[in-house]
């Protein structure tokens, strides 16, 4: 086998290290040399100014929409070379499903993010949250805005996932408009390599949007400051490390760390044998310890049943590991594959012989790996510990190895369940198996500030959970304490750490200007023509249409009443308003939305293909019958839409701030209503 150095790709250019000095990357399966990395110093100012220079530059001038389809596209490239990256996925030990879990799971997270654009404008920057209005005069107010950092995402990633790792990462700084330079760890950097050779080859990502580092990155830390983002995966001491750096500190850069923690999962007090939740919590526990052998930051480590199923589970348990056969995930019938090397599995054996000192060994797997090329140096079968006093002890709630080993140990009630599962100072995820409502509210109310995320698994959600130790790209992948306090992915939130956030203060006018987006009380210009008469690109955000007045009367609200079917009291009998707050009957609040529409629509076939729904709907001001009502119509703000194929219209969604008022000009109902509306150049 080749060890050829694995070569850097730095300012859009694959650099071969020019040193001798290298280290050996062993295929984990028959122990041959794979690869090497170099110990080389490289010239890590210069990395970070190019992204910062070129990538960065090229980001922040994207738009969310063209962000987010870049990603789509890549994603999509991805997936046509996935087989290649299985093929090297062979030399980490992965079996076809734990590979699976790193690629294509890796790259569903491109697909996630790519669909999160659509929560975003169509511009390089976010608008958080809503207008803060800030004078009685509603001539000053504030509005917070997103934008790119102008630095680096720095990625230091950890071993057992060099894919996934690497691409729910790059996915959400990518989305926000930071470039990254990525560090993977050096026993698996040649998968990572793979994948981004591939994504160099498709010529999707803008230059200098990804570095990426094959070999040690010592000084790496010594040249960010407050431009730069850092996110850090693997242990807890090596991420205290990293993140006690001078630079750090004295620069205040955002720091990441998702850290190794004693994750837990916890057999409901109401459990019975026979129970469907019995066997998902086995079976479960069993996938925990296995997939991956072991090696994933969210697998179970400690295991807490009811005291008098504490037998039954470990003998169910160790049935069920047995079945895990081990060994060369080529090999039929291969469930388990090896650790990433010898040195981990040496590692993983110190650790299990601490945790021995206060627990016992009830079960390990001693089969022989199967295959030919499987050669014992990083093979380890399933260990299961059991310690009858966690209470009283401290290794199984401090000492973590990172393998396929777990301990089992019983608790009296769920209080001491919440204990027990408290005593890892903080995890990254948990998980509760039970059926019972009551027991699951009191634990979850009683372990969620120790935890990033928690499972609850039981009959009805079996058939669609996606496990204990499956991170989600829509939730947040972090925890506290000992986890790294940080987080991950989480959707929206995510992107805010690559975002500095900013309160801009202003006139409702201004703030219009700067967010692109229309404040009530900012200046309207009466458009012409009508507002459904004009293409998307025509439509300028403060533009406005005031329509004709309408009288409500009585006649409106019983008609209303009866073609909708709502018959509440305030609308439709004046005898039932004694100590409520109506002076008489009152219009029902979705007339006033219908009617708004019958005053602001043009019913003209025009550009607006559809109305496509209502949001942050209010009714602020009883209407009553001789009520005069007006109302204006003001473009809010606009994204174009992704066209599905060569045959479909190109079009965008248009926001319109909806403002319903009286005669005496104060609002009555506000809404923004959203509609679909066609370009006038289809040609692009």
């Amino acid at each position: 086998m080749s060890s050829t150095p694995l070569q850097h790709f730095i300012s859009e250019r694959w650099q071969a290290p020019s040193s001798s000095d290298v280290q050996i990357i062993q295929h984990a399966i028959h122990g041959g040399a794979i690869a090497s990395v170099s110990n080389e110093a490289i010239d890590f100012e210069n990395v970070l100014k190019y992204g910062r220079e070129t990538g960065n530059a090229k980001l922040r001038r994207m738009t969310f929409q063209e962000r987010g389809l870049m990603l789509k596209r890549l994603a999509l490239h991805l997936l046509k070379h996935k087989d290649k990256f299985y093929e090297a996925s062979w030399g980490t030990g992965a079996t076809r499903t734990d590979a699976w879990i790193d690629i294509e799971g890796g790259i569903g997270n491109l697909f996630s993010y790519a669909s999160l654009r659509r929560q975003y404008g169509d511009q390089p920057f976010a608008v958080d949250g809503e207008y803060i209005p800030l004078g009685k005069e509603g001539s000053f107010g504030a509005h917070h805005i997103l934008t790119p950092k102008t630095g680096v995402a720095i990625h230091i990633n950890a071993f057992n996932f060099p894919v996934w790792g690497m691409l729910e990462k790059v996915a959400v700084n990518w989305l926000a408009g930071m470039p990254a330079v990525v560090k993977p760890a050096s026993s698996t950097a040649f998968l990572t390599s793979v994948v981004v050779q591939e994504i160099v080859n498709s010529k999707i990502i803008p230059e200098g949007a990804l570095q990426l580092i094959c070999g040690p990155a010592r000084s790496l830390l010594d040249h960010v400051d407050e431009r730069d983002v850092v996110t850090f995966t693997g242990s807890a001491q090596t991420g205290m490390k990293l993140k006690s750096n001078p630079r750090i500190l004295s620069h205040s850069v955002p720091f990441n760390m998702e850290a190794d923690s004693l994750n837990a999962s916890i057999l409901g007090e109401s459990v019975q044998i026979g129970d469907a939740e019995f066997d998902f919590f086995i079976r479960e526990v069993r996938k925990e310890m296995t997939v991956k052998a072991g090696q994933k930051c969210t697998a179970v480590r400690r295991i807490f049943v009811p005291k008098h199923l504490i037998d039954p589970v470990q003998e169910a348990l160790a049935s069920s590991l047995a079945k895990s056969v081990m060994g060369d995930p080529q090999v039929e019938g291969v469930r388990m594959g090896s650790l990433v090397n010898a040195a981990q599995k040496k590692e993983v054996l110190d650790k299990v012989a601490d945790l021995m000192s206060e627990s016992e060994c009830v079960y390990r797997y001693e089969d022989a790996p199967r295959g030919d090329q499987a050669v014992e140096d990083a093979f380890l079968g399933a260990v299961l510990l059991r310690n009858d006093k966690p209470g009283a002890s401290s290794k199984c709630h401090s000492t973590e190895a990172f393998g396929p080993v777990a301990t089992l140990m019983p608790y009296q009630h769920i209080e001491e369940a919440i204990s027990l599962a408290n005593m890892g100072k903080g995890s990254l995820c948990c998980s509760l198996v039970s059926h019972d409502p009551k027991e699951s509210q009191e634990f979850v109310h009683g372990a969620a500030s120790m935890h990033g995320r928690i499972l609850v698994l039981d009959r009805d959600c079996a058939a669609e959970s996606t496990g204990h130790g499956s991170p989600l790209p829509q939730l947040t992948h972090g925890g506290p304490g000992r986890a790294g306090g940080g987080e991950e992915m989480g959707g929206k939130r995510g992107v805010n750490h690559y975002m500095q956030r900013t309160a801009v203060q202003g006139s409702p006018t201004m703030l219009a200007a700067i967010t692109q987006s229309y404040h009530p009380g900012g200046k309207r210009v009466e458009a012409s023509p009508h507002l459904f008469q004009q293409h998307f690109e025509d439509l300028v955000i403060g533009h406005t249409v005031t329509t004709a007045k309408h009288t409500i009367t009585e006649t409106d609200i019983v008609n209303f009443a009866n073609v909708s079917g709502d018959h509440f009291y305030a609308h439709v009998d004046e005898t039932s308003l004694e100590g409520t707050i109506f002076e008489q009957r009152v219009a029902h609040g979705y007339y006033l939305l219908s009617k708004a529409a019958g005053l602001f629509v043009d019913p003209k076939k025009g550009p607006v293909l559809l109305n496509y729904g209502v949001e942050q709907a209010r009714f602020t001001k009883p209407v009553y019958p001789g009520t005069t009502v007006g109302v204006r119509l003001t473009v809010k703000d606009k994204v174009e839409q992704e066209k599905k194929d060569a045959n479909d219209i190109r079009k965008g969604i248009v926001k319109f701030h909806v403002d319903m008022y009286d005669d005496e000009g104060e609002s009555v109902a506000i809404a923004t209503i959203l509609t679909m509306v066609k370009f006038r150049n289809q040609s692009v």
